[in-house]
């Protein structure tokens, strides 16, 4: 058996450059030697483990690291890296597939994501060296937990939040800053427990309703930021809510890591998408507007169903081959000489037993269609209050 020849200087400097960032057989086919000759003289140089040694942290290590221990990586997966883009890629050491980070993409990632993720909760320089944005928005992460605490709910604060909502005197906002809790999570306890009483509510007229320029200009400064929005509204007298509802109203997202995005370094309102239909009936400042286009459109179409033609022609409504807006789908244009006349067939409602008539098949009538959705919707209310409840 020969004797394995020595490691010159060249060797070992390579090795030690190449150790975590290229795989075992990479750095082996370079060096001429074998993968365990490779890892035997790592093991002597005290270079570590592989998946320790390199530019980049496992995504267990990395979730640890930045929620202070949590364990839940399912979620992790689902809501950073689904949701959210999160930059990760795998690497086999051995026979084994782990998922790894590396260390200058999630500081990138996290620079967009600053308002999602509570750097408090990260012990500084625990991923090495951090740009210079992150301990000025660990400060403010921990400023925020100061007005909004985010942990369980203590018996004694259920019990101090049932006494205060009796008094019915106080709103959102006072809750927020006597219980040091979001609205959201005022709102949401107030659910889980079954509470019947409810925070005041504010009032939307007055002086101390009206927004001025440069309180727009506060809160897209605080925001270009990564503040939060509980923050913000100390600094402009409004609430976390009035924050929430504004921000909403013009960027059609609470997400302040999207807004950051569609302000850019620009001013208030810049970026701004357009609404849809749905979105827009249910903003106060778009309503009536788009309730007029509305019933515009509904004139339009309904000057379109006259022009066709068709109007003496009653027995149109029920032939199955009738289309309201598009006329006869068979091409006639005189119902009383029409061969392809096909009369709409009756169905009779699984559920109420009524007979109905309507060109598409169903099971159940329009009004037991209602019913049932009401009905659905219910039940989904109370099994999910039931979950909540189990969980506190």
């Amino acid at each position: 058996m020969g004797q394995a020849k020595n490691w010159t200087t060249d060797e070992i400097d390579y090795l030690e450059e190449s150790w975590g960032n290229k795989s075992l057989p990479a750095i082996a086919s370079h060096l001429n030697r074998s993968v365990g000759g490779v890892r035997l003289k790592a093991t002597r140089l005290n270079l570590g483990r592989v998946l320790e040694s390199g530019e980049y942290v496992t995504f267990n290590q990395l979730v640890k690291a930045v929620t202070g221990g949590s364990n839940s990586h399912t979620y992790h997966l689902t809501s950073w890296v689904k949701n959210r883009n999160f930059p990760i890629h795998t690497k086999r050491v051995k026979d084994n597939t782990f998922r790894i980070v590396y260390i200058n993409e999630f500081w990138k990632w996290a620079e967009k994501n600053r308002s999602f993720i509570d750097f408090s909760k990260m012990e500084p320089l625990i991923l090495g060296k951090e740009p210079e944005w992150v301990p000025e928005q660990r400060k403010r992460d921990f400023e925020a937990f100061s007005l909004q605490r985010k942990d369980v709910w203590t018996p004694q604060e259920d019990s101090r939040l049932k006494l205060l909502l009796k008094q019915q005197r106080y709103g959102y906002a006072e809750l927020s800053q006597m219980l040091n809790r979001s609205a959201g999570a005022i709102q949401r306890r107030c659910t889980d427990l079954g509470i019947k009483d409810r925070p005041v509510r504010a009032d939307n007229h007055g002086d101390q309703a009206t927004w001025t320029e440069e309180m727009y200009e506060i809160v897209a400064e605080g925001i270009r930021k990564g503040e939060s929005y509980a923050s913000i509204g100390l600094k402009i007298g409004k609430s976390e809510k009035a924050i929430r509802g504004k921000v909403y109203t013009v960027y059609l997202t609470e997400n302040a890591d999207k807004v950051r995005e569609m302000l850019g370094s620009n001013g208030w309102g810049h970026g701004a998408p357009e609404p849809n239909i749905k979105q827009a009936l249910s903003l106060s400042a778009r309503r009536s507007e788009c309730k007029k286009l509305l019933s515009t459109l509904t004139g339009l179409l309904r000057y379109r169903m006259n022009s066709l033609g068709y109007e003496p022609y009653w027995q149109r409504h029920m032939c199955m081959k009738w289309d309201d807006f598009k006329g006869c789908s068979a091409g006639c244009s005189s119902c009383d000489e029409c061969t392809e006349f096909e009369r709409i067939k009756p169905q009779g409602c699984a559920r109420c037993g009524k007979t109905f008539y309507e060109r598409v098949r169903n099971r159940f009538c329009a009004d037991c269609r209602l019913a049932r959705k009401k009905k659905a919707q219910k039940k989904w209310c109370i099994v999910n209050s039931m979950k909540n409840r189990r969980c506190v």
